[in-house]
Protein backbone atom coordinates (compact mmCIF):
# COMPACT_ATOMS: atom_id res chain seq x y z
CA UNK A 1 0.00 0.00 0.00
CA UNK A 2 1.29 3.45 -0.88
CA UNK A 3 1.85 5.90 1.95
CA UNK A 4 1.62 9.00 -0.23
CA UNK A 5 3.21 11.38 2.27
CA UNK A 6 6.26 9.18 2.89
CA UNK A 7 6.54 7.85 -0.64
CA UNK A 8 6.26 11.33 -2.15
CA UNK A 9 9.52 12.28 -0.42
CA UNK A 10 11.25 9.14 -1.75
CA UNK A 11 9.88 9.61 -5.28
CA UNK A 12 10.79 13.28 -5.37
CA UNK A 13 14.29 12.30 -4.21
CA UNK A 14 14.54 9.85 -7.12
CA UNK A 15 13.36 12.63 -9.43
CA UNK A 16 15.97 15.01 -8.00
CA UNK A 17 18.66 12.36 -8.53
CA UNK A 18 17.85 12.55 -12.25
CA UNK A 19 18.39 16.32 -12.28
CA UNK A 20 21.53 16.02 -10.15
CA UNK A 21 22.98 13.53 -12.65
CA UNK A 22 22.03 15.85 -15.50
CA UNK A 23 23.39 19.04 -13.92
CA UNK A 24 26.69 17.40 -12.91
CA UNK A 25 27.03 15.68 -16.31
CA UNK A 26 27.47 12.32 -14.59
CA UNK A 27 26.66 9.45 -16.93
CA UNK A 28 27.21 6.92 -14.12
CA UNK A 29 24.64 8.66 -11.91
CA UNK A 30 22.25 8.99 -14.85
CA UNK A 31 22.52 5.29 -15.64
CA UNK A 32 21.73 4.52 -11.99
CA UNK A 33 18.55 6.64 -12.11
CA UNK A 34 17.06 4.69 -15.02
CA UNK A 35 15.47 1.25 -14.94
CA UNK A 36 17.45 -1.54 -16.57
CA UNK A 37 14.27 -2.58 -18.41
CA UNK A 38 14.21 -2.59 -22.18
CA UNK A 39 10.78 -0.89 -21.96
CA UNK A 40 12.16 2.57 -21.09
CA UNK A 41 11.37 5.63 -23.24
CA UNK A 42 12.95 9.08 -23.41
CA UNK A 43 11.71 12.08 -25.37
CA UNK A 44 14.22 14.92 -25.38
CA UNK A 45 12.87 18.30 -26.57
CA UNK A 46 12.73 18.28 -30.35
CA UNK A 47 13.72 14.62 -30.66
CA UNK A 48 11.73 11.60 -31.75
CA UNK A 49 11.02 9.13 -28.92
CA UNK A 50 13.91 6.85 -28.02
CA UNK A 51 12.95 3.29 -27.05
CA UNK A 52 14.96 0.78 -25.07
CA UNK A 53 18.00 0.77 -22.87
CA UNK A 54 20.61 1.07 -25.63
CA UNK A 55 19.06 4.07 -27.42
CA UNK A 56 18.17 5.96 -24.23
CA UNK A 57 21.55 5.45 -22.58
CA UNK A 58 23.40 6.35 -25.79
CA UNK A 59 21.51 9.63 -25.93
CA UNK A 60 22.46 10.44 -22.33
CA UNK A 61 26.07 9.47 -22.98
CA UNK A 62 26.16 11.85 -25.95
CA UNK A 63 24.53 14.68 -24.00
CA UNK A 64 26.45 14.30 -20.75
CA UNK A 65 29.86 13.27 -22.02
CA UNK A 66 29.90 15.41 -25.15
CA UNK A 67 30.71 18.61 -23.29
CA UNK A 68 27.37 20.20 -24.18
CA UNK A 69 25.35 19.25 -21.11
CA UNK A 70 23.35 22.32 -20.03
CA UNK A 71 23.05 23.30 -16.39
CA UNK A 72 19.52 22.44 -15.35
CA UNK A 73 17.39 22.83 -12.22
CA UNK A 74 14.08 21.25 -11.38
CA UNK A 75 11.32 23.11 -9.56
CA UNK A 76 7.66 22.73 -8.64
CA UNK A 77 7.93 18.93 -8.71
CA UNK A 78 4.74 17.09 -7.79
CA UNK A 79 4.45 13.32 -7.32
CA UNK A 80 1.33 11.64 -8.72
CA UNK A 81 0.49 8.07 -7.73
CA UNK A 82 -0.99 5.57 -10.17
CA UNK A 83 -0.50 2.20 -8.46
CA UNK A 84 1.61 0.89 -5.62
CA UNK A 85 4.56 0.33 -7.98
CA UNK A 86 4.11 3.16 -10.50
CA UNK A 87 4.06 6.95 -10.21
CA UNK A 88 4.90 10.03 -12.21
CA UNK A 89 6.34 13.43 -11.42
CA UNK A 90 5.43 16.63 -13.20
CA UNK A 91 7.82 19.54 -12.91
CA UNK A 92 9.48 22.46 -14.62
CA UNK A 93 13.07 22.45 -15.82
CA UNK A 94 15.01 25.71 -15.91
CA UNK A 95 18.04 26.06 -18.15
CA UNK A 96 19.86 28.90 -19.77
CA UNK A 97 17.56 30.23 -22.44
CA UNK A 98 14.26 28.87 -21.23
CA UNK A 99 11.94 26.73 -19.20
CA UNK A 100 10.54 23.31 -20.01
CA UNK A 101 7.71 21.23 -18.63
CA UNK A 102 8.58 17.62 -17.92
CA UNK A 103 6.95 14.36 -16.97
CA UNK A 104 9.07 11.63 -15.39
CA UNK A 105 7.57 8.20 -14.78
CA UNK A 106 9.02 5.90 -12.14
CA UNK A 107 8.61 2.19 -11.44
CA UNK A 108 9.29 0.67 -8.04
CA UNK A 109 11.89 -2.02 -8.73
CA UNK A 110 12.91 -4.00 -5.67
CA UNK A 111 12.06 -1.10 -3.32
CA UNK A 112 13.90 1.46 -5.42
CA UNK A 113 12.16 3.97 -7.69
CA UNK A 114 13.68 3.85 -11.19
CA UNK A 115 12.85 6.09 -14.15
CA UNK A 116 11.13 4.38 -17.07
CA UNK A 117 10.06 7.46 -19.03
CA UNK A 118 11.19 11.08 -19.40
CA UNK A 119 9.49 13.64 -21.62
CA UNK A 120 10.33 17.35 -21.72
CA UNK A 121 8.95 20.12 -23.93
CA UNK A 122 9.86 23.78 -24.27
CA UNK A 123 7.52 26.41 -22.86
CA UNK A 124 6.81 29.89 -24.10
CA UNK A 125 4.39 32.69 -23.30
CA UNK A 126 2.21 33.66 -26.23
CA UNK A 127 1.48 37.35 -26.86
CA UNK A 128 -2.15 36.38 -27.43
CA UNK A 129 -2.51 34.56 -24.11
CA UNK A 130 -0.74 34.51 -20.78
CA UNK A 131 -0.96 30.73 -20.36
CA UNK A 132 2.05 28.52 -20.92
CA UNK A 133 1.94 26.11 -23.86
CA UNK A 134 4.16 23.35 -25.20
CA UNK A 135 5.98 24.12 -28.39
CA UNK A 136 6.05 21.46 -31.11
CA UNK A 137 9.60 21.37 -32.44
Amino acid sequence: MVNEMTDAVVILSANQAFYDAFSTASFDLMKNVWSSSEEIVCIHPGWAPLYGQEAVMQSWSNILMGGHSPKITCHNAIAHFLKFDLCFVTCFESLQGGTMAATNIFLNEEKSWKMIHHHACLLYTSDAADDMQCVDL
